[in-house]
C-alpha cells in the first residue's frame, strides 16, 4: 500500500499536510492537516483511479481548506 506525503502551502500562507494512501480493491484514504492544528481532515474513497494526482487529491479537501 503505497503512501504519499507532501505538504502545500496555501494562498493566505498555511501550511497543510498532504497524505494519500492507495488501499487494496483499488481504494484510496486520503488526509489534509492545517499546520498547528489537531483536525484532521480524511476522505476514504472506493473505486478510484489509483493513484490519485496531488492535484485530485488536494481538490477534494478545497472547501474546508478555504475556511478560516
Amino acid at each position: 500500500m503505497p503512501t504519499e506525503d507532501w505538504i502545500r502551502a496555501l494562498e493566505d500562507g498555511r501550511l497543510v499536510k498532504f497524505t494519500n494512501q492507495d488501499l487494496p480493491g483499488g481504494g484510496s484514504f486520503i488526509t489534509a492537516q492545517i499546520e498547528k492544528h489537531e483536525v484532521v481532515y480524511s476522505i476514504m474513497l472506493d473505486k478510484v483511479k489509483n493513484p490519485l494526482s496531488r492535484q485530485e487529491v488536494e481538490g477534494r479537501f478545497k472547501a474546508e481548506l478555504s475556511k478560516k
